[in-house]
């Protein structure tokens, strides 16, 4: 017989399964302990005991104590869940609904569809884009990579026109086709700021494609196998040759769906919070060949080692947004 954690999770599977903070902790448990119970103390495996009630007294489910270092823990510690008081049934609903949501979820929407709190609302997403965020060294970009940049922002407040360049966030994204994303806020796009990112990202036997910027020669020389350019400032969008075809669409199709989640659901991002939504995109669309559940699945098995404190998500000015995310009221994000 299939066990409910073995079943697609989908929304309607996580509403009548995980519906208490129990079935949630105790799946949690399975898809991050699935060898056993880990110390986020010493990283012992498998040497905790958990705690049962005792004749009248009640102890707290999910506690577990360390026969290492003899130290307490459950599976919120060390992971985005800590110190929440938001039901864990309520956050496996969120991480889902912003995983299968293609341009994305506001805050404003889940705080009205999990009958929280606007601000709970906005640190939750916040925290699961850090979830969602790879960390450490990642194996660099090959084959055929596209590079490419735009800029996020909206209208100038108090104007009817669109904010210049000067008055938004560059965005430099370079895709492997048929592969990864990989998203960066920049100050500005120079060969100063691009070149770093291109070492650590792109392999030197690369096919690098870009369009006509004067910028990317001088980032690009020496750097990879070669490099292809396709004039748009020509009107020119694909160019056929031998063995490969040189365009910017792929990078150009990952940008359009950015700008639709902007836009369309957050209506602005400040840029001081830009790259944790850059890596919700990122993730999506990395994510974007296999089902939803199994998405929801990969950014659950992210939480962990990724604590996150509200002090982390203000700005210098103590507020949670410069602008609005989907809805009105005091600043969104």
């Amino acid at each position: 017989m299939v066990s409910e954690w073995e079943n697609p999770m989908d929304l309607s599977h996580i509403a009548e399964y995980f519906n208490t903070e129990e079935a949630a902790r105790k799946f949690l448990e399975s898809l991050i302990w699935p060898d056993g119970p880990v110390c986020p103390h010493c990283g012992v495996m498998d040497e905790a005991t958990e705690f049962a009630s005792k004749p009248g007294k009640k102890s707290r489910p999910g506690v577990w104590k360390c026969n290492a270092c003899r130290k307490q823990f459950t599976v919120k510690v060390g992971t985005i869940f800590e110190d929440s008081h938001i039901p864990l049934n309520k956050w496996l609903l969120a991480i889902h609904l912003m995983c299968a949501s293609k341009k994305g979820m506001s805050s404003h929407q889940l705080h009205r569809m999990l009958g929280v709190t606007y601000k709970s609302a906005w640190f939750m997403t916040h925290r699961i884009r850090y979830a969602m965020t790879e960390l450490g060294l990642l194996p660099k970009l090959q084959g055929t990579i596209e590079i490419d940049e735009t800029y996020v922002g909206g209208k100038v407040k108090g104007q009817g026109v669109k904010a210049g360049k000067e008055a938004k966030a560059p965005v430099v994204s370079l895709v492997q086709r048929s592969g990864e994303v990989r998203s960066f806020h920049v100050a500005n796009v120079t060969a100063a700021n691009l070149k770093p990112i291109v070492d650590e990202h792109v392999h030197g036997w690369s096919q690098v494609m870009t369009d006509d910027a004067v910028v990317y020669p001088f980032v690009l020389k020496n750097q990879v196998a070669s490099h292809d350019v396709v004039c748009h400032s020509a009107g020119e969008y694909v160019r056929e040759e031998p063995g490969k075809s040189v365009h910017t669409n792929t990078v150009e199709g990952f940008f359009s769906l950015l700008k639709r989640g902007v836009f369309g659901t957050f209506h602005h991002i400040s840029k001081h919070h830009l790259h944790r939504y850059l890596s919700e995109f990122d993730f999506r669309y990395n994510d974007r060949k296999i089902p939803d559940g199994d998405r929801t699945r990969h950014a659950i098995k992210g939480v962990v080692g990724k604590r996150l404190t509200y002090y982390e998500t203000t700005n210098r000015e103590g507020e949670t947004e410069s602008s609005q995310d989907a809805g009105t009221g005091p600043a969104q994000g």
